[in-house]
């Protein structure tokens, strides 16, 4: 099974731009669709974008033209690069495999998340 660390999460102002990654090992993210998702405090886990064994992208309405999720099989990492981030974005964000093509809702495998703080 695939093991997922992700990394890139800080304090960021308003406005600014981060990129998260999530690195893979165990097992290659190429038989895996991968998504992002974010847990705020006493709110539940809400999917953020995901990317397809075949490279299509969905994201949440919340996020639309604002984050992107990519894929770099070589590297067995994706990323979510964040651009005109919002207060309201401020969670711990979790990166995630699913054993089935995408898109799915369904994940399989779990990071154990990196914290995303936005200041005003």
């Amino acid at each position: 099974q695939v093991q997922l660390v992700e990394s890139g999460g800080e304090l960021v102002q308003a406005g600014g731009s981060l990129r998260l990654s999530c690195s893979a090992s165990g097992r290659t993210i190429g038989y895996y669709a991968m998504g992002w998702f974010r847990q705020a405090p006493e709110k539940e886990r809400a999917f953020v974008a995901g990317v397809t064994l075949s490279g299509y992208t969905d994201y949440a309405d919340s996020v639309k033209g604002r984050f992107t999720i990519s894929r770099d099989n070589a590297k067995n990492t994706v990323y979510l690069q964040m651009n005109s981030l919002q207060i309201g974005d401020t969670a711990t964000y979790y990166c995630a495999a699913s054993l089935l093509p995408g898109p799915t809702t369904s994940y399989h495998y779990w990071g154990q998340g990196t914290q995303v703080t936005v200041s005003s």
